[in-house]
C-alpha cells in the first residue's frame, strides 16, 4: 500500500511535468518563429513554417489529470511501528478512536493524522549540574530547610485509548510540558515531611514509593501510564554529607556488632540445643538400657521356670553324691581305723624288736668299748713309759710341751745349754738382754741356760 502511494505521487509529479513540458516546448517553438521573422533576412519567411498555437488544452489536461494520483497518495496516512494516531479534521476537529501502525485512508486536505510514539519514554533529572547530560536538575528542599538534589528517573507511556484526549487537552510536546513540572512538583511538595537522613537513608524506599504513587495518580489522569519511578541518587549538602557519613559509620558499627551478637547468640542457642540433644540421647539411651534390663530379666525369669527344675534335678543328685560321699568317707574311716590298729599293733612289734636289737647292740658296743678302753690304756702306758724315757734323756722337752699347750702364739727355738759352737747366741743375748724385768728376773732360775728365761718370760707376756 505503502509503495502504491509513492508509485501515486510519482505519476502525479510527472503528469505535471509534462504539462510543463509541452508548455515550455510551445512557447520556445514560437519564440523561434518570432526569431526568424524579426531578423529581416530575404526567403526567410519562405523558409520559416507556419506556426501553431500554444497547445494549453492538453496542458490543462495533464495538469487536471495530475491531480487525481496526488490525492490518491495525499488520502493515504501511515502510522508507523510502536506508534499511534489520531484523527484530525479540519471541520469537526479531534475525532475519537486511535490509529494503530498500518495505512489508514483520511480525506486530503481535509483530515489528518496526528502520530504519537506508544513506547516507552524516560524523564531523567540530575542530582548536580551536569554539562555532558544536559537533564534538568531537580532540587528540593527538607524539613530542615536544607537543599539537596534529586536524581530520578521516571518510565512511563502514552495510554493509546487516551491519545484523542491528549491531542486535544495537553500542551505538546508531552515530556517536558507536563511529564518534567509534575515530577518536579511531586518531590518538593513532599519532600518538607522528611528530613535529610530519612530521604538519604532510613525512609528512602517510603519516601520514593510515595512519590510514585503521587505522579502515577496525577499523570496517570491525563491519559500517561507510569510504569516505574527510581530515586538513584540524593546529593547532601557537603558539611551535612561529612556528619552523616560519621553517623552512618557508627550506624554500620552498631549494626555490626549487633550482628555478632546475634551470631553469638545463636551460638549459644546451637550449644544449648547440642547439650539438649545430648541429654536427650542420654535419656534415650538409659531408657534403652534399661528396657533391655527389663527384657533381659523377662528372659532370665523364663528361663528360670525351665531352669529350676533342672536345678531340683541337680540339688538331689547333689543330695545323693554327697550322701555316697558320707557313707564312703565312714568306710574309708571304719578301713583307716583297722588299719591304723593294724598299723599300732605292727609298730609296738617293731619298736619291741628295736627294743631289743637295740640292748643287744648297747651290750655289744659296751664290750667293745671296755675291750677299746683295755686297749687303749695298754697303749697309752706303753706310750706314756716311752715319753718317760725321752724325757729322761732330754729334759728340755718338758718346757717345750709346756709353751705349745700354753698358746700357740709362740716360738720356741731350741739351742744348747751352755750355747757353744751356736752361731745365734749371741744375737739372742744381745736382742734379749734388755727385756727381761728385774721381777721376772727374781722368779726365775739362776741357774737356767738365758733363753729359757726368755722363753719363760714370752709365756708370761702372753
Amino acid at each position: 500500500m505503502l509503495a502504491l502511494k509513492w508509485l501515486l505521487m510519482a505519476a502525479g509529479i510527472a503528469m505535471f511535468g509534462t504539462a510543463a513540458g509541452v508548455v515550455a516546448y510551445d512557447v520556445y517553438l514560437a519564440l523561434q518563429f518570432q526569431k526568424l521573422m524579426g531578423s529581416g533576412e530575404p526567403g526567410a519567411a519562405e523558409k520559416a513554417r507556419p506556426s501553431h498555437p500554444i497547445r494549453w488544452p492538453l496542458a490543462a489536461k495533464l495538469f487536471g489529470w495530475a491531480w487525481a494520483p496526488l490525492l490518491l497518495a495525499v488520502s493515504v496516512a501511515r502510522v508507523p511501528e510502536g506508534s499511534g494516531g489520531v484523527r484530525i479534521s479540519q471541520i469537526s476537529g479531534v475525532q475519537e478512536g486511535t490509529q494503530y501502525p498500518g495505512l489508514h485512508l483520511v480525506v486530503p486536505f481535509v483530515q489528518s493524522i496526528a502520530v504519537y510514539d506508544l513506547r516507552d519514554h524516560l524523564f531523567t533529572t540530575d542530582a548536580l549540574p551536569d554539562a555532558a547530560t544536559k537533564h534538568e536538575v531537580l532540587t528540593v528542599q527538607t524539613r530542615e530547610g536544607l537543599t539537596i538534589g534529586l536524581a530520578v528517573s521516571v518510565r512511563y507511556r502514552l495510554d493509546p485509548r487516551k491519545l484523542s484526549y491528549i491531542h486535544a487537552n495537553l500542551a505538546q510536546p508531552v515530556d517536558s510540558e507536563i511529564v518534567a513540572p509534575v515530577v518536579s512538583a511531586a518531590f518538593r511538595d513532599l519532600a518538607p515531611n522528611y528530613v535529610v537522613r530519612e530521604v538519604f537513608a532510613v525512609k528512602r524506599d517510603e519516601f520514593r514509593a510515595k512519590s510514585t504513587r503521587t505522579i502515577t495518580e496525577r499523570l496517570g489522569a491525563d491519559g500517561i501510564i507510569v510504569k516505574e519511578v527510581l530515586l538513584s541518587d540524593v546529593h547532601l549538602p557537603a558539611e551535612y554529607a561529612k556528619g552523616l557519613e560519621d553517623i552512618l559509620l557508627k550506624e554500620q558499627e552498631s549494626e555490626r556488632m549487633e550482628f555478632e551478637t546475634a551470631i553469638y547468640e545463636k551460638q549459644v542457642r546451637i550449644a544449648e540445643l547440642q547439650a539438649e540433644a545430648a541429654k536427650a540421647q542420654q535419656v534415650k539411651r538409659s531408657q534403652a538400657d534399661a528396657e533391655s534390663r527389663v527384657i533381659a530379666a523377662k528372659a532370665e525369669s523364663d528361663a528360670m521356670q525351665y531352669t529350676l527344675p533342672l536345678k531340683q534335678k541337680q540339688i538331689e543328685q547333689s543330695k545323693l553324691e554327697a550322701r555316697a560321699r558320707k557313707e564312703a568317707t565312714v568306710e574309708n574311716a571304719e578301713a583307716a581305723a583297722q588299719s591304723k590298729v593294724i598299723d599300732s599293733k605292727a609298730e609296738v612289734e617293731r619298736r619291741h624288736l628295736l627294743a631289743v636289737s637295740d640292748s643287744e647292740s648297747t651290750r655289744l658296743n659296751a664290750t667293745a668299748n671296755a675291750e677299746t678302753i683295755r686297749l687303749t690304756a695298754i697303749a697309752d702306758a706303753e706310750r706314756l713309759q716311752g715319753e718317760a724315757a725321752v724325757l729322761k734323756q732330754n729334759p728340755m722337752l718338758i718346757q717345750k710341751i709346756i709353751a705349745e699347750r700354753l698358746s700357740d702364739k709362740l716360738q720356741i727355738i731350741m739351742v744348747p745349754t751352755d750355747g757353744r759352737n751356736f752361731f745365734a747366741s749371741d744375737v739372742l743375748r744381745s736382742a734379749f738382754s734388755g727385756g727381761i724385768s728385774s721381777n721376772n728376773t727374781d722368779d726365775a732360775d739362776p741357774d737356767a741356760p738365758v733363753i729359757g728365761r726368755k722363753q719363760v718370760q714370752s709365756m708370761k707376756t702372753k
